[in-house]
């Protein structure tokens, strides 16, 4: 007998592990082309432009973004969970832990 529970998790962990495996190939394929087009192109001078070093790295905004992100989804998980337990004595789903 298979359980639902098992499977579905088992699932989103091979779904996971498709993704990771697939962001490497990107990554790898990137690093091989970075190569490739920088052995067969000039070096160009630097461009210095106003104000760029007050800019935020792009590592800074990537990060930013994901954390904000994260703390979203936190606050939208915890708000499906509160509406879930509002509504449980209608569902017939009370606390059943």
């Amino acid at each position: 007998m298979i359980d639902i529970s098992t499977a579905g998790h088992d699932l989103q962990d091979e779904i996971l592990k498709l993704i990771r495996a697939s962001q490497d190939a990107v990554v790898d394929a990137l690093q091989t082309w970075t190569a490739t087009v920088q052995s067969i192109t000039p070096d160009f001078p630097k461009v210095n432009l106003p104000y760029a070093d007050q800019l935020p790295k792009p590592e800074t905004l990537v990060n930013g973004t994901y954390d904000f992100a994260e703390q979203l989804l936190s606050a939208q998980r915890k708000f499906a969970n509160d509406v879930l337990q509002v509504a449980a004595p209608f569902t017939g789903q009370g606390d059943q832990s």
